[in-house]
């Protein structure tokens, strides 16, 4: 398929677009990994809002640490009508208590087809794999483990490889959805990977690494293209501020 054919999701962060030839492809999963204080929920919310806004194109946001009320006065900051989005149908916000219990996947697919969203947010994927391994997942119908071919090679279910049967069985979901899809990962400073569980770049279709170092007064910001399937990226390091309209990139 040629470049022009595939089909796009903008994000509305110029720069971001321009690196991307034009937008993430569509029913793309992305990673957006980054440490504390890089803008990875901000990011999202931007994706959200931009598809909103700019292109018509509903969103769904599903947040495992800031509440609703929590993401409206994040946005609020940046000057976004997230409360009028959401009232005006184009925006949803769900809070999905991880000490809850419920079954996440039966609670989402429910969502996207009530909401029938184009655009998805997972925020974050760290806290939702840390709380569904403590929720005896194994046992979760909504979440049934990847199979281990024991007969084969009798491997003990570590916590990494239950782990890896979440992660696989969670993307291969999202992707089910047809939709365009950001989920957010920790990415501490010294880790040698690309996200919190070290498995998760390695399934998504799409890796954005979001970078920041304090050099005495002054704070240096990176934005890193790592990986995109379908497309060709200009990658390399792009320099983003954040500013009072969110993220911008130099």
């Amino acid at each position: 398929m040629a470049i022009d054919e595939i089909i796009r999701t903008k994000t509305g962060i110029q720069g971001l677009d321009k690196a991307l030839m034009g937008g993430f492809p569509q029913g793309n999963t992305v990673l957006i990994s980054g440490g504390a204080g890089t803008g990875k929920s901000t990011f999202c919310l931007q994706y959200l809002i931009n598809g909103a806004t700019l292109f018509g194109e509903k969103g769904l946001y599903i947040s495992t640490e800031q509440t609703r009320e929590e993401l409206y006065k994040q946005a609020a900051g940046f000057n976004w009508k997230l409360a009028d989005l959401e009232q005006r149908n184009l925006v949803k916000i769900v809070y999905f208590d991880i000490t809850g219990g419920d079954g996440f996947l039966e609670r989402l697919t429910a969502l996207v087809q009530e909401f029938k969203p184009k655009r998805l947010v997972v925020d974050s994927l760290t806290t939702l794999t840390d709380s569904l391994m403590v929720s005896g997942l194994a046992d979760d119908k909504g979440f049934s483990m990847v199979q281990i071919a024991e007969t084969v090679n009798p491997i003990p279910r570590t916590e990494q490889i239950i782990s890896k049967g979440i992660l696989y069985k969670l993307f291969k979901e999202i992707k089910h959805y047809g939709l365009t899809s950001l989920l957010t990962t920790e990415l501490p400073e010294d880790q040698k990977t690309l996200s919190a569980d070290g498995v998760s770049e390695f399934i998504a279709d799409g890796v954005i690494c979001l970078r920041s170092m304090t050099v005495g007064d002054s704070n240096s910001r990176n934005l890193e293209l790592r990986k995109m399937r379908y497309t060709p990226v200009d990658g390399g390091l792009k320099s983003y501020e954040l500013t009072t309209e969110g993220i911008t990139l130099s």
